[in-house]
Formats: structure tokens, sequence, C-alpha cells
């Protein structure tokens, strides 16, 4: 079922303090997307209903591994991006310049890769960070509601300097 000019999700799963929307077809997951908290809804379809049980399952267990089918999106460019950052294990960090460096480009070009990312947790691009060890942006923003997401969620996975574990 696509998204309705009411609801342009399959589903949304709540988390603390914010909510995750997921768009998808039948086969293939085409978006997952960080929004303010809101009311949960009850998925769509069944690979909707599969992606939110992952969501939470990652919600409760920040080391459960994620197997969805994504839609293949992005450049090449940002495809080698998401791959470097889907390597960074659960409770690690990588700067954009170290994750730059492994793909012989520049910090900027991976921090923009990393702001299209359509597929935030399971892609995780929050495990990147700035060198000097500080947040750095999420989501092409730099401060506010997103940067609080990514804030909890390097909380959340036992890796936010001065920061334990939920």
């Amino acid at each position: 079922m696509p998204p309705t000019l009411s609801s342009p999700y399959q589903a949304v799963v709540g988390a603390p303090g914010f909510s995750l929307g997921v768009r998808c077809s039948a086969e293939e997951v085409i978006e997952i997307e960080f929004i303010e908290a809101r009311p949960e809804s009850a998925p769509a379809t069944p690979l909707a209903a599969e992606t939110a049980r992952q969501i939470r399952a990652y919600l409760a267990d920040p080391t459960f591994a994620f197997g969805l089918p994504l839609r293949p999106s992005g450049t090449s460019f940002q495809r080698r991006v998401w791959a470097e950052i889907a390597a960074i294990p659960c409770g690690q960090v990588r700067s954009y310049g170290a994750v730059a460096q492994a793909l012989r480009n520049a910090p900027r070009a991976v921090g923009q890769a990393c702001g299209a990312n359509p597929f935030p947790l399971v892609v995780p691009c929050h495990r990147v960070i700035a060198a000097n060890q500080g947040l750095g942006g999420f989501a092409r923003h730099g401060g506010g509601f997103l940067l609080d997401v990514k804030r909890w969620l390097l909380k959340h996975e036992g890796c936010l300097p001065g920061a334990q574990p939920d």
C-alpha cells in the first residue's frame, strides 16, 4: 500500500523523544526517517511490520543486527560511504576524517553522504562524529531535534563520551 496524503508512512515507530517513519514498497524499504515524536501507527504492510519489529528490537538492544531488504539508492560514492559506515561496530565511532581517509576522499563529502543516508539505524551514520570527539552534524542538521536524536543513539550504544548506556 503506498503512503496516503494523510500519512506518508507505512508505519511510525515511537522511540524515547522521537519517532521513526517507515516508507516501503511491497518488497523493499525505501526510507526510514527520524521525525518528531508522534503516536505510533500500525504497519500497513507485512514489510512495514517487519521493519517496525526490527526497529523496536534495536531500541531494546542496540547490538541487534538488522536484516531488511533495502531499495538501492544513492550515488556510487554515497553507497561506498554507507558501506564503510555499516562496518562500524555497535559501541564504536569513527570520525568523518577517518571514514574519508579509508575512502580516499574529503570529510565534507563523507558528511554530505551521511546526511543523504535513507536508512538511519540500519546504516548507522550516527556512529560518525567530528574529529574533536564532538557530535558533528546529523541528517544534514547541525543542531536541534536531530542532534538530540544522534546524542540519544550514541548514549544508547554506550559510545557517547562521558555517557553510560541506557
